[in-house]
């Protein structure tokens, strides 16, 4: 694997690739970074030319005073596939980097040859509500002297992953640390999103992928088959929120499988 970085609109993106062939663009989840796909890079890269870059405000990439939104992040997703002259590119993205994906895919459908949406969030009106009447936040903390913070970084996310792998808390813990002032936003961005106004404007062919455990994605999968006539679906057993570092192999395997397809778009 090799980093590098690229010169955008908003300042320097971090990325980083692994193989030869054809591009496959790889989008995290908040607050993550490009090390979410740490162990997919390698699996991808056998048979694509995958590339995990750090969301614009995450990870090394450059972080923009202005208010974040999911077009920012995809504006800067577009600027990095001009940086790199990829005319045309296969997109992954996981929770958060799934709604980013959708709305390159919504914005740039040319650019867009195929799309993985994986434990995507459905975000409508009804959900943006839910949130306005007082959702508890998924990752916010205070800093605190004492660091109990940290503690409550962990603790906001374990019961979405697997006891028996501490070591996947501790990469989304020191990935969020990076990012502590502003931890949340990729979050809001999302629940911002008029996801229902968009979607329906994603041409390419896509897979929608979810861990049969993630009880925070899984229930919306129905709905966004629904938006998306001719996807198709697929469960990955055994593994949940964190299924793209908990099960690398299960997860580049689908992904792998689907972009080696010959089909047509979702849409026309």
């Amino acid at each position: 694997m090799r980093h590098h970085f690229a010169d955008s609109r908003f300042g320097q993106l971090h990325y980083v690739e692994e193989g030869t062939g054809e591009p496959v663009l790889l989008l995290h989840q908040t607050p993550r970074s490009w090390d979410e796909y740490r162990d997919v890079l390698p699996l991808l890269g056998r048979r694509f030319r995958a590339i995990a870059m750090d969301t614009l405000g995450f990870g090394a990439s450059a972080r923009p005073t202005a208010e974040w939104s999911v077009e920012l992040f995809a504006q800067a997703v577009l600027d990095l596939c001009d940086a790199l002259s990829l005319e045309r590119v296969a997109l992954v993205g996981h929770h958060t980097g799934g709604v980013i994906a959708t709305e390159v895919a919504a914005a740039a459908p040319d650019r867009v040859r195929a799309l993985v949406l994986s434990g995507m969030p459905y975000v409508d009106a009804s959900r943006r509500r839910e949130v306005a009447s007082g959702r508890p936040p998924i990752d916010h903390v205070e800093r605190m002297a004492d660091g109990s913070h940290v503690q409550r970084l962990w603790d906001n996310r374990a019961s979405y992953y697997p006891a028996d792998r501490p070591d996947l808390l501790e990469r989304l813990v020191r990935d969020a640390l990076q990012v502590l002032d502003r931890v949340e936003e990729g979050h809001l961005a999302v629940n911002r999103y008029r996801m229902e106004d968009r979607i329906g404007s994603v041409t390419a062919r896509t897979l929608v992928l979810c861990g049969e455990l993630d009880t925070f994605s899984l229930p919306d999968v129905p709905r966004i088959l629904e938006a998306l006539p001719g996807a198709v679906s697929e469960l990955l057993p055994g593994t949940g929120v964190p299924s793209v570092d908990h099960r690398p192999d299960l997860f580049a395997d689908a992904v792998g499988r689907f972009l080696l397809q010959k089909g047509t778009p979702t849409r026309r």
